[in-house]
Parts: structure tokens; C-alpha cells; sequence
């Protein structure tokens, strides 16, 4: 019989999933900061700024997987993922009316928003353990 993963720790592998993502981007951006920031239109330094806080970012969420709410995750990570997808359709808009800050658009919103992403994960309250509510309310 096969074993069914709780929800819980599906959730949790996405949010780890998530961080590790970021942190491949963040990689791939270092490395290719040169070819990849003419490609797009933006200088080297952006490039290597958003890779920069894709990792602070990713490692970030990563770190506080379990000690951070799941829902607080979750809205982060949808608020996180509606932004980008924003920024790349106006940077397209930008680009196919032959705008040349279509790259600078999506790739800044990529230096900006994983810091604020990660500023307020930990910033959260932190998960409630059945363990410490036990030891903050012990039975009378």
C-alpha cells in the first residue's frame, strides 16, 4: 500500500521547493550576470544585485520553512509570485514597443522584492508549537 505524504509536509516541501528555486535563479544570474544582462538590456551590476537578493531571499525562506506559519508562507510566496508576473508582462509590454527598460523593469523587480519578501517572513510571528503552548499554558 502506498504512503499518503500529509498535506502539511507537501506544503512544506513546496515552500523549501520555492527557496531553492530562487537560489538557482540567484546562481544563474551571478554567473551569467555579463551575457545575460546584454541580452536583456540591463548592465552587469543588476544582474549580480538580483541574484544577490534571489539568494538572500531563497535562503531565507528556506530558513524559516518551519518556523513560519504556513499561511503566512503562502501569502508571501502568492503576493511574491503575482509581483513577478506583473513586472515580466509590463517589461514584455515595454519591450515590444521597442522600450529598452523592459529588462530593467523585470530584473529590478527581481533585486527588490526577494529582500522584501524575506524582511517580512522574518518579521512574522513565528509557528506556535503544541510543545510550546504547553509550556507557556501548563495545566493547573
Amino acid at each position: 500500500m502506498a504512503q499518503v505524504t500529509p498535506p502539511m509536509t507537501r506544503r512544506m516541501a513546496g515552500v523549501i521547493g520555492d527557496g531553492v528555486f530562487k537560489m538557482l535563479f540567484a546562481v544563474v544570474y551571478i554567473a551569467g550576470a555579463a551575457p545575460l544582462g546584454r541580452l536583456l538590456g540591463v548592465s552587469a551590476w543588476l544582474m549580480v544585485a538580483s541574484g544577490l537578493a534571489l539568494l538572500i531571499g531563497g535562503g531565507i525562506e528556506i530558513r524559516y520553512a518551519r518556523s513560519r506559519p504556513m499561511r503566512t508562507h503562502t501569502r508571501l510566496m502568492v503576493a511574491y509570485d503575482s509581483g513577478w508576473v506583473l513586472a515580466a508582462l509590463a517589461g514584455l509590454l515595454m519591450a515590444r514597443q521597442g522600450s529598452g527598460a523592459g529588462g530593467e523593469v523585470w530584473i529590478g523587480y527581481q533585486a527588490a522584492a526577494p529582500v522584501a519578501f524575506a524582511a517580512l517572513l522574518a518579521a512574522a510571528s513565528p509557528t506556535q508549537t503544541a510543545s510550546r503552548v504547553r509550556a507557556e499554558h501548563p495545566a493547573r
